[in-house]
């Protein structure tokens, strides 16, 4: 049986069938999947809701991977996203990465290691959203006089 995961992830990606396939994969392990086939979606996707993790496709018509990435990055800097493409080289993961990206893989993509990928993602997120509500409350404690 598949690893169960509690994960809210967005899956962004043109070629419909594989964004299909790809979010009941992602569902039977049981995360919760949002999808959208462009990269505007995704960014106005993105500040309606929290994700865990957004899962991206570099090559899409109209804005592509690296600028939806950017967008995103500049609005939620803490956003988790994973690259995915068919047509990556080794310098655009690179440039993937220094805007932001949590990591790069190369479709066609290994389940195991996607799903590895994501709770790594989500675990790394819920370590980030603890530490800035301890550092939130002790911003109250601070400036209460009780």
């Amino acid at each position: 049986m598949a690893e169960i995961i509690k994960a809210k992830v967005l899956l962004v990606d043109d070629e419909e069938l594989f964004l299909t396939t790809l979010a009941k994969r992602l569902e039977v392990r049981g995360m919760q999947v949002s999808t959208v086939t462009r990269g505007k979606d995704a960014v106005a996707m993105v500040d309606k809701q929290a994700f865990d993790l957004v899962v991206l496709d570099l090559s899409m018509p109209g804005m592509d991977g690296l600028e939806t990435l950017k967008q995103i990055k500049a609005k939620q800097p803490d956003a988790e996203i994973i690259i995915l493409t068919g047509e990556g080289s080794i310098r655009t993961g690179i440039e993937a990465m220094k805007a932001g990206a949590e990591d790069f893989l190369q479709k066609p993509v290994n389940i195991v290691e996607l799903v590895n990928k994501i709770s790594e993602a989500k675990d790394k997120r819920m370590h980030i959203l603890q530490n800035k509500s301890v550092k939130d409350i002790e911003q109250i404690l601070q400036t209460k006089a009780w």
